[in-house]
Formats: C-alpha cells, structure tokens, sequence
C-alpha cells in the first residue's frame, strides 16, 4: 500500500468512527475508495493530497467541515496527545486575543465588535466580558463576524447570552454522536459585564462566515435578538475535531451537530441567509444607516 493511500485509509478509518451521521459514513468510504481504485491520489503531494481528498469527501457528503488539511507545523501523531485539536486551538486563542479583533465606538454611539474567532466559553469569558463592558453604554450594536472563522459552541452562546434579560433562554441544542447525548444551551446566569436588552444590534455577515460565528448569527436572528446584513455564510453547523493521520496531514471529523430550538435545525449546507443582503463589503454601511435611525427614535 502507498503512503497516500495509507494517509486516506487512516483518515476514512476516522471519519467511520466518529461522523455525526454514521449511516453516511459506507457511502463516504465507497467513494473515496473507489477513487483509490482508480490511482486518483497517486503521486499526489501533501497539500494536493489534502485538496483532492477534500473535494472528493465532499462530493460524497456536502458537509463542509469533512476535510483533509495541511498543515506546515508538525503534529504529534501519539495517541496520548490526540485531544481533537483543542491544545491548538487554545493556543490559537491566545495569540490572538480570544478572537476578539477590534472593539470601537462609532459616530453616533453606535458600538462595534469584531470577532475572528469564537473563543472558549472557559478561556474566553474574560475577554468578552471586557469587549462586552466597553460597549455597555452604547445606543446600538454592530457585531462584526464578516471574518470569523469558527471556534466554540460553549462560547457562541456566552456571546448570545449578553443579548437576553437572562437565564431562562433555551438557545439551542447539540447532538455528539460519541457519547449519544444531546446538550441543552441555554443563556447563562451570570455574566462578567452588562447584558446588553432593549437597543438595537445588527450582526455583519459574509460568505467567509463559519461555524461558531454563524452559530451566533443564526441564533441571535432566530430568537428575534438581531438584525443579519451581508452575505450569505458557507455552511458548517458540526462540530469538529482534527485528528493527525501524520506530522502534517489533519483529517477534521464533525462528530456533533447543532439544533436551534426556534427552526429545529440549522445552517448546515445553506448558511445563514441575512434578513438585509448587501455584499459583504457594504454590510458595515448598510447597517449603520438603518441602526442610526433607530438610535434617532428612541427618547432621551
């Protein structure tokens, strides 16, 4: 056996153990190995490898967090250090601020927060909570996740939780397939800094906007707590961990998925579809004018 084709039965050996939809995961394997069969990945390099393998997964099964990756730093391949990719992640997080990437205020006391990554709701609250305490006094909101990239469920719903009165708001699900339990998310009781109620947010998206970020989107939209503007979002409602398949080859495995209880389902495969559609690049613009007459209206 070659070493790519070791590299993808490791990786299909993966995805049978720990996908979500285990009834998907023979037609998945039927394909790739057909594809095998027929030398498709031979004489491939890494990152072609990676980028054949991934189109193929998911002609097989459109879910968008199925993927081969590359990656230029090595990775442990000893089973003791397998943690799904959360240590990376982490660190990840700390380089770059908990993901929160800018926080300013804007003419006409509009707040602004701009979010890369969706941090932990452990490592993260903190952060948040800062971001959050600066913009306590605004009139109106703009949420930034144009550029988000994804991150914790834990943390999309503290996000959530600073925009309802309180604890009694059941924000959404989620399935794990490895342990067969669903988890309730519900807003959190107890947060670092002011809940921000009764004033106007307007959640930027775009077609870079992905999993924990439009978790946030879709959330906010779906309980009536936001307005979305921008552009439709790529699609990854699961969950996911990263598993080395070697030093430098990741296979990401979505072992989970999300169920807001407002629509019963999710974003998975369609995004979520903003209530005002601009390009991405206007969305910032587009929601000022509609936030700044709001913010005119109201008394005092």
């Amino acid at each position: 056996m070659s070493s790519n084709q070791q590299i993808v039965e490791a990786a299909l050996e993966r995805i049978g153990a720990g996908y979500v939809f285990p009834g998907k995961t023979a037609s998945i394997e039927a394909a790739i190995r057909g594809r095998l069969a027929t030398g498709a990945y031979e004489g491939l390099d890494g990152p072609a490898l990676c980028d054949a393998v991934t189109t193929h997964l998911q002609e097989a099964c459109p879910d968008k967090h199925l993927r081969l990756l590359w990656t230029h730093e090595p990775q442990s391949l000893a089973p003791a250090d397998d943690d799904g990719g959360q240590a990376a992640f982490l660190a990840r997080l700390r380089a770059e601020g908990q993901g929160i990437h800018r926080v300013e205020q804007l003419k006409g006391n509009v707040g602004l927060i701009e979010l890369r990554l969706v941090t932990t709701a452990a490592e993260g609250a903190g952060a948040i909570g800062a971001a959050m305490r600066l913009v306590a006094d605004s009139s109106a909101l703009v949420l930034d996740l144009r550029a988000c990239l994804g991150g914790s469920p834990e943390g999309a719903a503290m996000w959530c939780s600073y925009f309802f009165p309180d604890d009694q708001v059941h924000l959404n699900d989620l399935y794990d397939r490895r342990t067969d339990t669903t988890r309730q998310f519900w807003t959190v009781g107890h947060l670092p800094a002011p809940r921000y109620v009764d004033r106007p947010v307007h959640v930027l998206t775009s077609g870079t906007t992905f999993s924990a970020g439009e978790n946030i989107a879709y959330t906010l939209q779906a309980h009536g707590r936001a307005v979305v503007v921008g552009a439709t979002t790529r699609g990854g409602a699961h969950p996911t961990d990263r598993h080395a398949v070697t030093e430098h080859i990741l296979v990401t495995v979505p072992t989970a998925r999300t169920i807001n209880t407002v629509t019963g389902t999710n974003w998975e495969g369609v995004g979520v579809v903003p209530d005002v559609p601009v390009p991405a690049d206007q969305a910032l613009e587009e929601a000022l004018e509609p936030t700044s007459r709001q913010v005119a209206a109201q008394p005092g």
